[in-house]
């Protein structure tokens, strides 16, 4: 008998064991390859800025696509770019509860992150995938200001430029500022408008002086230095202030803009501009669309603002503020680091931003393609965004309005000599510090 049972014992464990490998060679269909993306789907979480704004059908529509081209699966989260959101941002990393891949800010707000080694630089990432963000010129991508490495590849932003009614330019026998045309030649163009009879710039220093003061101080930097401030006034920085308020100065006491530029309104100066009463208005690429949209559109174009030996012409003011960051939590997952490494090169590859761009500024080496049929002054702007060698963010967005006032409030006693320009920089700079 206790053969017997022996024998139906051992019967017993052949039968389990054979059961169990029956049902583990079941349970590992997937290892083939034709079914391993539907048994072993990856997900990495995402979160962005596009939360209802005009950008979102075209990420959720790319979302789609990539989710289908790969089998990989992702998770959205997208909120409002307001300051609760970048506080919830960097909870979440303190919490272990980041992103995969998060689409931020590149400036001071992801600080935190880079010191923390939150997030992966892009050589890092080179170091295994050769061909990210290849498609980018590295010159218009920002590095971080804390370890001035570069972490975020940027999808587009804005910039700021000089808007000619060419057809106005042309009655008067001129022609338009071009790649070659420099700062002194820009005035001697402008000069010779004036004695034509026509307004060579609308501008509204009352109301809107921060394109004209971005683009003068420019003039004495370039894009690596451009969008610091000030910490003296003796620093070359606070020279620069000085020495591009003083060619504001010169350019209103040359009659270059409008005659009552220091009291109009900034919707009267574009009217000028508009009508060809004034050949050029300094704008951001917000107002291309307000151009692009009239009946008379290719009588208008986008070109430079001229530059001098310090700033070449083909450097704009422009920002390319937001990001795709790779977090150190989906880098040191494998399947997630592929899944990461992927989204992003997807989602900026040229195609993808064309979208977004539209002829807003990008770090494309090949540019931003359009489908459609633009009108030429369309065509300006998209070739001036493409030409661009260096960008530099605007240095006034890095002051609150309070520390701005003694130069933004008070173009009037600064154009007309009643308020001393060395003695508002350094209230600028008191300001800033009594801030900190």
């Amino acid at each position: 008998m206790q053969t017997g049972r022996s024998g139906c014992l051992s019967g017993l464990i052949v039968f389990i064991l054979l059961l169990c490998v029956g049902l583990s060679s079941c349970s590992r269909g997937g290892d083939d390859p034709s079914s391993a993306v539907s048994t072993r789907t990856v997900t990495i979480t995402v979160n962005t800025m596009y939360a209802g704004d005009e950008y979102a059908d075209i990420f959720y529509d790319a979302v789609s696509s990539w989710e289908s081209m790969t089998g990989y699966k992702v998770k959205t989260v997208s909120n409002t770019s307001d300051e609760a959101y970048k506080k919830r941002i960097l909870m979440e990393f303190q919490t272990g509860a980041e992103p995969d891949v998060l689409f931020y800010f590149n400036g001071v707000d992801s600080n935190s992150l880079v010191a923390n080694k939150r997030v992966i630089p892009l050589d890092t990432i080179r170091s295994l995938y050769p061909d990210y963000a290849s498609n980018m010129k590295e010159s218009m991508m920002k590095a971080s200001n804390y370890d001035g490495k570069i972490y975020a590849v940027p999808v587009n932003g804005y910039w700021e430029a000089l808007f000619v009614n060419v057809r106005a330019l042309h009655e008067l026998g001129l022609e338009m500022p071009d790649t070659e045309t420099d700062w002194d030649s820009f005035m001697r163009l402008c000069s010779e408008i004036k004695a034509k009879g026509r307004i060579p710039i609308a501008a509204s220093l009352s109301e809107i002086p921060h394109y004209w003061f971005e683009y003068c101080i420019y003039n004495h930097q370039n894009p690596d230095n451009h969008a610091l401030v000030p910490e003296f006034v003796v620093d070359n920085t606070a020279q620069a202030w000085i020495a591009g308020l003083e060619d504001i100065k010169y350019m209103y006491e040359q009659g270059y803009f409008p005659e009552n530029t220091l009291y109009m309104s900034d919707e009267i100066s574009k009217s000028l501009f508009l009508s060809g009463d004034a050949i050029f208005l300094l704008e951001g690429s917000w107002y291309a669309s307000t151009i692009n949209e009239r009946k008379d559109s290719d009588d208008f174009a986008v070109t430079y603002v001229p530059g001098t030996a310090t700033r070449k012409t083909t450097d704009i003011i422009g920002g390319l503020s937001t990001g795709y960051f790779i977090t150190k939590k989906a880098w040191e997952d494998e399947e997630k680091r592929d899944a990461a490494v992927s989204f992003v090169e997807y989602m900026t590859a040229d195609e993808r931003i064309s979208k977004f761009a539209a002829i807003s500024a990008t770090a494309l080496k090949n540019g931003v393609e359009y489908t459609g049929t633009p009108s030429s002054f369309y065509e300006s702007a998209l070739g001036m965004s493409e030409g661009a060698t260096g960008c530099s963010e605007a240095v006034q967005d890095q002051l609150p309005a309070y520390c701005r006032a003694p130069i933004f409030e008070n173009m009037q006693g600064l154009m007309q000599g009643t308020s001393d320009i060395t003695e508002a920089v350094r209230e600028v700079i008191r300001r800033k510090k009594q801030k900190d």
